[in-house]
């Protein structure tokens, strides 16, 4: 039971009033048995009604680590100098790393609150952060060590904070998804178990996120907001069951097939033709509407959107032939605003063991890259931007591809002085590439 007197809260509780569920009542249920959390709510009330933050960093940590704990502390004091909230005047927040694809079972999950909550946290836990970490937030810099030790009897480790590594995520993929084109948990497991010393002891520029999606669906948002990005793909055809393809088409007819499936195809690769008129065609996946109607798939002109697979679900899947592509520079807003990933590796196989380790090597050396050649607090993508992909792809030893180029240019003028060089280079890397 609460000790602390809870304050007035008028401008929280409008956050109540609305018609969808609201943080604060989450706070205040835990606020009747936590002191600490009575304390936040009038701290979070006065930084309301001043419109300021009164949060501040530090140096807080445990044994052996040098990240992994967000460091919070109040600034709101009395003329004496004393926290006007005490409860609530160490707030600091252990990030945890989660599960490979965000799998947990009740009696786990019980067993992070009971260390939680028995080791004086505050009981507020968010599932997840942007990095996939388990959020364990408000606990003292008295208490920081004995909740890490609890979790760590548990097998739970501390995620990434700081200039350092950060937890990865990865979809559900192959464990639930029809639409996995690789194993992501295990690309996730061996590229983070095998930089740790990375995410645990800081020492890059800057951040650094490592996502996996296993299709290009993109579940995890790693385009957009990881510094390397591996998303399944396919090279083959792409897959039809003619019959599930049948029951949509009998369910939706014509009129949807042709709005929501053809006219929707941003390449333009998906048609009806007529079923006579059906040549053999390597580069075809066809279905046979069962009505002189057929569903053709010209697949050299398939992007992979996935928006046909996702709008007939199970009638057409991604081909056999599976693998990742690998991009890089993903990121939110900062110095140059948001980018989304540059591809650098169009296809791999991410199949066999020598697949994985080819993998966890290509990460490392672009770890290695970004911590010699980045800019204090620059991401890779602002890396790349400064010093461009061109001169980024050489340093990584990694051939241009014509599959990295987004658009054609725009300017048709253009320098030819060193194009004996450049082809001299490319002819001479193609040699060796074949030796």
């Amino acid at each position: 039971m609460s000790t602390r007197i809870p304050r007035d809260t008028p401008m929280l509780d409008q956050l109540e009033s609305g018609p969808w569920p609201s943080f604060v009542a989450g706070l205040k249920r835990l606020a009747k048995d936590n002191d600490m959390m009575v304390d936040l709510l009038g701290q979070l009330e006065t930084s309301y009604e001043t419109r300021k933050g009164y949060w501040k960093g530090g140096t807080v940590g445990v044994f052996g680590y040098g990240g992994g704990i967000i460091p919070r502390f109040t600034e709101l004091k009395d003329e004496n100098g004393k926290p006007l909230f005490p409860e609530a005047a160490e707030f600091h927040t252990l990030r945890v790393q989660p599960p490979a694809g965000m799998h947990y079972t009740s009696d786990l999950l019980r067993k992070l609150c009971d260390v939680w909550v028995d080791n004086g946290g505050s009981g507020l836990i968010a599932f997840h952060g942007q990095s996939g970490d388990i959020m364990f937030q408000g606990v003292s810099s008295e208490n920081v060590q004995a909740v890490f030790n609890g979790l760590n009897e548990i097998g739970f480790d501390l995620g990434g904070a700081g200039p350092a590594l950060r937890t990865s995520m990865s979809c559900v993929g192959s464990a639930r998804c029809e639409m996995s084109c690789f194993d992501e948990a295990r690309a996730l497991r061996t590229v983070i178990n095998n930089n740790l010393d990375d995410m645990h002891r800081p020492s890059l520029p800057y951040k650094f996120k490592f996502k996996f999606s296993g299709c290009p669906n993109d579940c995890v948002n790693a385009i957009q907001r990881s510094d390397m990005a591996t998303i399944g793909t396919w090279r083959d055809n792409i897959r039809v069951d003619e019959k599930l393809v049948q029951d949509y088409y009998r369910v939706h007819g014509m009129h949807d097939l042709y709005n929501d499936v053809v006219g929707r195809c941003p390449t333009k690769a998906v048609t009806v033709v007529v079923s006579d008129q059906v040549a053999a065609n390597p580069h075809l996946s066809v279905a046979q509407l069962g009505d002189g109607n057929a569903l053709c798939i010209d697949n050299k002109n398939c992007v992979r959107c996935m928006h046909c697979l996702n709008v007939i679900p199970g009638g057409l899947l991604p081909g056999k032939d599976r693998g990742v592509s690998i991009l890089v520079g993903g990121k939110g807003v900062l110095k140059i605003g948001a980018t989304m990933g540059s591809v650098i590796i169009p296809f791999m196989k991410l199949e066999t063991d020598e697949d994985f380790a080819k993998l966890n090597e290509l990460a490392r050396n672009i770890l290695d890259f970004f911590a010699e050649n980045a800019l204090d607090h620059e991401r890779t993508g602002e890396m790349i931007e400064r010093i461009g992909l061109a001169n980024f792809l050489e340093g990584m030893n990694i051939p241009v591809d014509p599959n990295m180029i987004s658009q054609p240019r725009s300017n048709p003028y253009f320098r030819s002085d060193d194009w004996d060089e450049q082809a001299a280079k490319w002819v001479e890397h193609k040699q060796q590439k074949a030796a």
